[in-house]
């Protein structure tokens, strides 16, 4: 099973991976952006394994971000009760 998360361009370097600042809701990483060139500042890019693979439009992210969180508050609540 695969997992990929939207994240946010915060800033990119032009080296041969064009490294990436992605934040992903607060948590910041290093990203290569070398898969997706058209992505730039402020964008919205699917991450897997340090990648970006593809952008991803606004509405888009902030609803599956919205549904991760979602989905920890509810872990949070069941595992306090069980």
């Amino acid at each position: 099973m695969c997992l990929a998360v939207p994240g946010q361009v915060l800033n990119v370097q032009d080296d041969t991976l064009r490294t990436a600042t992605v934040s992903f809701g607060g948590v910041t990483k290093s990203v290569s952006l070398a898969l997706v060139p058209e992505a730039g500042v402020g964008d919205y890019v699917i991450v897997h394994v340090g990648f970006a693979i593809s952008k991803l439009d606004e509405a888009a992210a902030r609803r599956t971000l919205e549904t991760y969180a979602d989905l920890a508050a509810f872990n949070s609540l069941d595992a306090t009760e069980g």
